[in-house]
C-alpha cells in the first residue's frame, strides 16, 4: 500500500479523533456538543425535504411531457453553428435543473460517443464546471425562507453559460 493509500484510509479516523481530543482539551461537552449538532442536522433535513421533493417532481413532470426534447430541438441550430456537439444539448439543459438526471445524461453519452470523443470531453468538461442552479437556489434559499433569488439566479445563469463557451473554446483548443 502506498502513503496516498495509508494516508486516505487513515484520514478520517484520525480526523474524528483530533476532534474528540481537541474538545477534552477545550473542556466541551463533546457527546452532548455532537448530539445537539444531529439534531439541528436532523431539523434541516425536514425543512428543506418539502423542497426537494417539489423539485424532484417537478423535474421529473417537465422531463415526461417532452419539455426536454422540445427545447433541445428549439435550441439544435444555433449551439451547433456554434460547434456543441448535438450530443450535449440535453446535458445542457438538463444540468441547471437536476445533478443525477445530468450524470445520466454524461453517462449516455460516455457510453454512445466514448469518453475520447469531442463530445464526451465537452460533456466531461461542462459536468465539472457547472452547477445544478435551480436545485440548489431552491434548495438553500428555500430552506431559509428567502423568496427573492431574481440577482442569484440571473448571476447563476451567467456563470453556466460561461462555463458552456469556456468548456467549448477549451475543448476545441485542447482536443
Amino acid at each position: 500500500m502506498s502513503v496516498i493509500e495509508t494516508i486516505s484510509l487513515l484520514f478520517i479516523p484520525l480526523f474524528i479523533v483530533f476532534v474528540i481530543v481537541y474538545g477534552i482539551v477545550k473542556k466541551t461537552r463533546v457527546y452532548e456538543s455532537f448530539v445537539e449538532g444531529a439534531k439541528q442536522g436532523l431539523t434541516t433535513s425536514f425543512k428543506v425535504m418539502p423542497y426537494v421533493i417539489a423539485f424532484v417532481f417537478a423535474v421529473g413532470l417537465f422531463k415526461a411531457a417532452g419539455g426536454f426534447e422540445l427545447i433541445t430541438q428549439a435550441l439544435k441550430p444555433v449551439l451547433e453553428f456554434l460547434h456543441v456537439p448535438g450530443e450535449v444539448i440535453p446535458l445542457v439543459i438538463t444540468r441547471p435543473f437536476s445533478g443525477s438526471a445530468a450524470l445520466g445524461i454524461l453517462a449516455s453519452i460516455l457510453k454512445e460517443s466514448g469518453a475520447d470523443s469531442f463530445a464526451g470531453r465537452v460533456a466531461s468538461t461542462i459536468m465539472g464546471s457547472s452547477e445544478t442552479i435551480f436545485y440548489t437556489v431552491a434548495l438553500y434559499f428555500g430552506s431559509v425562507g428567502i423568496t427573492k433569488t431574481r440577482h442569484t439566479v440571473t448571476a447563476a445563469l451567467i456563470a453556466e453559460v460561461c462555463c458552456l463557451a469556456a468548456s467549448i473554446i477549451l475543448c476545441n483548443i485542447l482536443f
